[in-house]
């Protein structure tokens, strides 16, 4: 019986998973070990291998939208700004800058001691060519509306560059976080509108980052070397090796056997397949509150989904207390939108949608959906309602969201599908191309509460963000007044309305925000946990040189 299957379902994955402390703020050893930053001195060399589930889409981050993609990039280039330990802005290439108290005029002054990996010296007409390629309309980003505020730039020396915006604009330093790009390597891929073809975004890569690619065999693996020339000084890992693995449970198997230095724990991995002696001796396990929801999401150009109510049915149909505590095993708090709870701009006071199937009919049965046909499925002009739910292949955690909206939909009467796709085939065949009925996505979310990107109406395109088609005209006025302040109390007012329409509307369904479990092996020293997580400072890890397994390059 349907009542029972999901009844099951929710059995299992809860078992042993309840009554789990919420989170503090901070990422801090899981543990209760010594902080792995307090050990022999620093040392150059090593290897580090981590795991990735999914291949890169590329390797110039400014055009990509995936997490694969920009963990491996994240080491190949800088941003003129970044954030440090406590989630400050601080300077990258930049050395200094000022900032108007309105935010439309920006100064930055540059680091002088700057170098791609090719040797060239990085300037400022390095900058003003990438303010160029985020605003020419062939560069495929989503990210070009930050660039598009600006109203003039200019380098009135090889090591300064001003900036003036239109209006005020509340993203107008840490918009400067972004990637930049050589020009002396990248300007006729950029003219010519073919920057997603260039040699660079594949196997060539020129950044200023602390470490260059060796080589990449897509579906296998990414080799990194450290950047002895690195302006901040060489990191001490020598190496870096991103293997690509897509299954959860087979990347479990190879850092128990000593294949993987780090990845991130699974809950039931986290709770119940880690806490023995020998792993606690190999590993430190690390968990904090990450800035990232998982979602239903639909594609609102099928006229099923475009009912309000039909979204709002499947909304009560699901049970996130159960998602949370069965999935997460109690690691992650429930979504009521796209901020996390506890976090300045979260509202808490908006439209709420708790576990009620019978409420859920009601709604669908409003919607048009009354009549079922011999297998329980509700029909409507003759048609049963049914869909394909695709997510991407080798996350155990979204799998078993997948099985479990499967079970609740039928609960109330509609046939769900599962399917499960490659992660680079998944972004690039279904999700940019909008080939999909319904998906179980994440987002990841920035510390700015700016989401212009994903729900304003005129990012729907191929390269943007905004992939479900959502469209709202308050919710484009209401992103739009929210970066047009750079006071905090005035912005909160707008976003706490945004989150009032998302919550009625339910564009998609605000399902939880987990917590990050990552793991890293025993062995590596300098990491600092903070709130920033604990890669904010990865150059300063190292393995001391009596601990080192593999030969320094």
């Amino acid at each position: 019986m349907p009542g029972r299957a999901l009844a099951l379902l929710l059995a299992v994955a809860v078992l042993g998973g309840c009554g789990a402390e919420d989170a503090g703020p901070a990422a801090a050893p899981a543990d209760g070990a010594r902080p792995p930053g307090r050990g022999p001195a620093p040392a150059y060399g090593d290897t580090l291998v981590e795991a990735l589930t999914g291949n890169v889409s590329g390797l110039i981050p400014n055009i990509l939208s995936d997490a694969p993609s920009f963990e491996v990039a994240g080491l190949l280039y800088n941003g003129l700004v970044k954030r440090d330990r406590d989630l400050r802005l601080v300077g990258d290439l930049a050395e200094r800058w000022t900032l108007s108290p309105d935010c439309r005029e920006l100064t930055f002054q540059l680091r002088r001691n700057v170098r791609w990996h090719d040797g060239h010296p990085f300037t400022a007409e390095d900058v003003l060519f990438t303010y160029r390629t985020m605003v020419h309309p062939r560069t495929p980003t989503a990210y070009r509306e930050d660039f598009l505020a600006v109203e003039t730039i200019e380098a009135p020396d090889p090591y300064t560059v001003r900036i003036r915006y239109r209006r005020p604009y509340a993203k107008a330093l840490q918009s400067w976080g972004i990637w930049m790009l050589p020009r002396h390597v990248l300007e006729p891929w950029v003219r010519e509108g073919r920057l997603r073809e260039a040699p660079q975004n594949w196997h060539a890569p020129v950044g200023t980052g602390p470490y260059r690619l060796r080589e990449l065999r897509a579906g296998e693996k990414i080799v990194l070397v450290a950047n002895r020339d690195y302006f901040a000084g060489r990191p001490y890992i020598s190496r870096v090796v991103y293997r690509i693995i897509p299954s959860q449970a087979t990347i479990f198997l190879e850092l128990k056997a000593g294949g993987v230095d780090v990845a991130n724990l699974t809950a039931l991995q986290y709770r119940r397949q880690t806490e023995y002696p020998a792993f606690r001796k190999a590993f430190h396990k690390f968990r904090y509150a990450a800035n990232a929801y998982t979602y239903l999401g639909f594609n609102l150009r099928d006229p099923r989904f475009a009912d309000r109510r039909v979204r709002q049915a499947f909304a009560h149909a699901i049970d996130k207390r159960a998602l949370v505590e069965g999935v997460l095993l109690g690691m992650g708090r429930e979504a009521t939108g796209p901020y996390r709870p506890g976090t300045w701009v979260y509202n808490p006071n908006v439209p709420a949608y708790p576990y009620d199937p019978a409420r859920a009919r009601e709604l669908l049965a409003a919607a048009g959906w009354r009549q079922r046909n011999a297998e329980g499925v509700l029909v409507r002009d003759g048609k049963p309602f049914a869909f394909t739910l695709l997510t991407n292949q080798g996350n155990d955690e979204r799998k078993k969201v997948a099985e479990i909206v499967q079970a609740s939909l039928r609960e109330v009467g509609v046939a769900v599908e599962i399917k499960t796709i490659e992660w680079a085939a998944f972004l690039k065949e279904y999700i940019r191309k909008r080939r999909f009925e319904a998906i179980i996505l994440g987002w990841g979310i920035g510390h700015d509460p700016d989401q212009y990107d994903i729900w304003h109406s005129s990012k729907t395109g191929p390269d943007e963000l905004n992939h479900i088609g959502y469209a709202n005209p308050e919710v484009d006025a209401l992103l739009e007044r929210g970066r047009a302040s750079c006071e905090e109390r005035e912005r909160k007012q707008h976003y706490d309305r945004l989150q009032v329409v998302l919550a009625d509307e339910q564009p998609i369904v605000f399902l939880y925000f987990r917590d990050a479990l990552p793991v890293v092996a025993s062995r590596v020293q300098g990491i600092d946990a903070s709130p920033h997580g604990i890669k904010f400072n990865f150059t300063e890890w190292y393995v001391p040189e009596a601990r080192q397994r593999y030969t320094s390059e």
